[in-house]
């Protein structure tokens, strides 16, 4: 997908997710494609670069604040198709899963959007 979708060298896409131990990018990277791409005016893997670092940041955020999994570029081979998908539920049930996870393991971070945790709150409350 990475060579696909963001138009890296298949050594390059290799070396970064070997860098980060599975199928994950760091988002610096993600972020250098980006800036790349838009120089060369290839505005498909422009949005794909872009979209994968917004989930990767909001949405779909881990605990290490610095990584995304490659699995999001699947969703939006075809963008088209991406509106159809039911995202608030997958945001939920990522937090939720990151929400249990905190609390039963004794962690003192959680992982996920953290801003849409305080907005649902917010309107329990209300």
């Amino acid at each position: 997908m990475l060579v696909e979708l963001l138009e890296v060298f298949g050594e390059e896409a290799r070396t970064e997710t070997t860098h980060c131990h599975g199928p994950y990018v760091r988002l610096s990277w993600v972020r250098d494609i980006y800036q790349r791409r838009c120089q060369a005016r290839l505005w498909t893997v422009v949005a794909h670069a872009y979209v994968l670092h917004i989930l990767g940041c909001t949405l779909f955020a881990n605990k290490s604040a610095t990584h995304v999994h490659v699995v999001f570029l699947d969703v939006f081979c075809d963008f088209s198709q991406s509106g159809s998908y039911a995202w608030g539920a997958a945001a939920l049930v990522h937090m939720y899963d990151h929400l249990n996870e905190a609390c039963r393991s004794g962690d003192r971070q959680i992982a996920s959007y953290i801003t849409l945790l305080q907005v649902i709150n917010m309107f329990l409350i209300s």
